[in-house]
């Protein structure tokens, strides 16, 4: 498959996961209201809704792009020698696109409701420190919880994509993870771990969120090279090949 046709994969699989999973997060989180919520999903649905994203793409263009969707993915894969430096940026501007795709649909469709406005701290879903931490969590503590649940993403992804590994199951794992590391973060940080995914909704939300996205980038890509290098120095045998993500999910 050429690179187009892979960075067009890439960008609707990413547009998918912001609209699935932020888009949960906006319509239905606390619907009919906050205070009332009796139809709401909470954080639990809203977990839900990212792996979901994850696992239905996984299946869907796993064997087209590997159904990275994420620059966080992307550097874990290239740093554990699953995925080429020639190719990094293409599919992280890739990734962004199809983020700012999805923030925009979005943002279109909520701004259709009566008294519509960007207000509260996390306004289309946007992840943040301090003041828009959910939770009121510090810089520091939403910087080594972003790190550390990126790091336990891609070692999940670059096991179950092993050639040692069952095939054909690595996108249920991948997406229950995802699922997993939103039911521990979303009172943090409102869960990223994907630069790709903060920036395509801040992007619409003011210059004060957009302004708290730098931590986005720098904690999930860090974790995630981290991650790569882990797992090549410790669960990869020498001499063995390791096979790209996209092999793998076409198993």
């Amino acid at each position: 498959m050429n690179l187009t046709k892979r960075c067009i994969a890439e960008c609707l699989g990413t547009a998918w996961l912001v609209f699935g999973g932020c888009g949960s997060a906006v319509f239905a989180a606390n619907f009919p209201n906050a205070e009332s919520n009796t139809l709401g999903l909470g954080f639990l649905g809203v977990s839900l809704a990212f792996g979901l994203t994850v696992l239905t793409m996984a299946y869907a263009i796993g064997h087209i792009s590997g159904c990275h969707l994420n620059p966080a993915v992307s550097f874990g894969l290239w740093a554990g020698n699953r995925f080429p430096a020639s190719e990094l940026l293409p599919y992280i501007a890739s990734q962004v696109g199809g983020a700012i795709i999805g923030g925009g649909i979005i943002y279109g469709i909520a701004s259709g409701t009566p008294g519509f406005e960007l207000s509260g701290s996390n306004p289309l879903a946007t992840n943040g420190f301090g003041a828009h931490s959910p939770g009121g969590y510090s810089l520091l503590a939403c910087l080594i919880a972003e790190v550390i649940l990126t790091f336990v993403f891609l070692v999940v992804i670059l096991g179950a994509t092993d050639t040692r590994a069952p095939a054909g199951m690595a996108p249920v794992a991948i997406g229950l993870c995802l699922t997993l590391i939103h039911l521990i973060s979303i009172p943090i940080t409102n869960t990223s771990v994907n630069p790709a995914r903060s920036t395509g909704v801040a992007i619409f939300a003011g210059a004060e969120l957009f302004s708290q996205v730098w931590l986005f980038w720098l904690a999930p890509i860090a974790g995630a090279i981290a991650a790569g290098f882990f797992y090549n120095l410790f669960f990869t045998e020498a001499g063995e090949s390791a096979p790209s993500m996209r092999e793998k999910l076409s198993d």
